[in-house]
């Protein structure tokens, strides 16, 4: 199966959960009886919690406590007041379900019922914790007027929390078996790894020198192969289906319907595989063409890697004359890398192999390459490691100020693979401009090594703020 298929196009790793509520119910505490850790920090006094503390509650669902809406004395703090609440608000808007925590001691405030209202106009399911139900006074049925489901529980000492996690259970059970892990790439898991490329610049013959049989026809003629060609390949590195594709052309060079057509069908190729090998003329190097064809793989979320062919053509002429400018054929070869990954600036930094399909010089290495990328294609970054390499690039080089305002990220998580995507939340995309989303892409390339691999970020936008009455 493809990529595509096996994440069925999009992928969301995590289901995240939200305690929200007023200051003081009992949000941190319960975070921390569920988490199992002393995370956040439990005090009588309101506002304590400020940003959105995460944690792994299970595999693939993260618990979030969040500062309390609608915090006292808020003449003094209003900056600080804001922030607060803009963090809980972003919660609201990550999450898959809210747990709205109430004081079942206190009762129902009148600040409980803007709250409900909010999470109400949210469409987000949620549950009414109502909380310190060990005290003689509590009463938890009161809070069913909200309309919403509601279980009582004590922070404290524990009661109900086994039917919490058995709620969660029942409701994350679902979305965990559609979305867990990806299984690994093993042995019965074909590969779909398409070869691309301008006419006559040896796809076919890489492809039966990997068969180590003439199934394809190579020709100097270039346009030889028309349609895309399939084929299943079984060795000691596992399942594969190569797709040999037509000649890519420039546009002004389709002459006719049927190159019009070859072009057409290379690229729903390039959306069908996995791994994309766009191979190269040795002696010719990067084209422009070649350049479109790269964009075009990344465009489709494809793994891609460059393949050098015709590369015993160099070697004969460097063991006979050399090549001035150059100590050894490895400083060539290095030196040939570092140039077409500079004539490609506009993809990825790529991995680049040099074969020669004629002679079957390093042709063993093509597929074990394209398996180890993509296995690298299907993991996931951790939420509390990205949020992580973000802060610490934010903090590395902050963005500029527009018109007095000042740029902020809240909150990160990757929601797909194929290409590798990241929702980040922050105060106004408008504030960010294209040179340092273009730092922050290459903080992520370089911290997660994801070389070959296509990335896209997601800017969302906080919503609305909400105003107590």
């Amino acid at each position: 199966m493809g990529c595509a298929l096996e994440l069925a196009l999009v992928m969301k790793f995590t289901y995240n959960i939200a305690l929200v509520g007023r200051p003081n119910v009992g949000k941190s505490r319960l975070f921390n009886r569920m988490i199992k850790k002393r995370l956040s920090i439990v005090h009588d006094q309101a506002g304590v919690t400020r940003d959105v503390i995460m944690h792994e509650l299970s595999p693939n669902v993260i618990l979030m406590d969040t500062g309390g809406i609608g915090l006292v004395d808020k003449s003094e703090y209003s900056d600080l007041t804001t922030a607060v609440e803009e963090q809980a608000f972003f919660a609201i808007s990550a999450a898959d379900m809210i747990l709205f925590v109430v004081d079942a001691q206190f009762g129902i405030a009148p600040l409980d019922y803007d709250i409900a209202k909010l999470l109400r106009k949210s469409g987000k399911p949620v549950i009414v914790i109502a909380n310190k139900i060990d005290c003689a006074q509590s009463d938890a049925a009161i809070f069913q007027e909200f309309g919403f489901d509601v279980l009582a529980v004590s922070a404290e000492h524990g009661q109900g929390e086994p039917e919490l996690r058995q709620i969660i259970a029942e409701r994350t059970k679902e979305y965990v078996k559609e979305n867990g892990e990806v299984p690994d790439a093993g042995e019965n898991l074909p590969i779909k790894v398409c070869f691309v490329g301008r006419p006559n610049v040896g796809k076919s013959s890489t492809i039966n020198a990997l068969l180590d049989q003439k199934r394809l026809i190579v020709s100097n003629i270039p346009g030889t192969t028309r349609e895309s060609v399939k084929m299943h390949l079984s060795d000691k590195s596992g399942e594969y289906e190569l797709i040999d594709t037509a000649g890519m052309r420039m546009h002004n060079r389709v002459n006719t319907s049927l190159d019009y057509f070859s072009s057409l069908r290379t690229k729903n190729s390039i959306q069908e595989s996995d791994i994309v090998f766009m191979i190269l003329d040795a002696e010719e190097g990067v084209t422009s063409l070649d350049k479109k064809i790269a964009n075009l793989v990344i465009e489709a979320g494809r793994g891609l890697i460059v393949v050098v062919n015709k590369w015993d053509i160099a070697r004969e002429r460097f063991n006979t004359d050399g090549i001035p400018g150059y100590s050894s054929l490895q400083d060539f070869q290095e030196k040939f890398a570092q140039a077409v990954n500079d004539q490609l600036i506009s993809v990825p930094e790529i991995h680049v192999l040099f074969i020669s399909a004629e002679k079957k010089y390093n042709i063993d290495t093509l597929l074990p390459e394209a398996r180890t990328l993509y296995k690298k294609m299907q993991k996931h970054i951790g939420t509390g490691e990205l949020n992580h390499v973000i802060q610490r690039a934010f903090e590395a080089h902050t963005p500029s100020t527009v018109s007095g305002k000042h740029f902020k990220i809240y909150y990160a998580v990757q929601t797909a693979n194929c290409p590798f995507t990241f929702k980040i939340f922050c105060n106004r995309k408008a504030l960010l401009s294209q040179t340092y989303k273009k730092y922050l892409l290459n903080c992520l390339r370089k911290a997660f090594d994801f070389a070959g691999c296509a990335i896209k970020i997601e800017w969302v936008e906080k919503e609305r703020r909400f105003k107590p009455k």
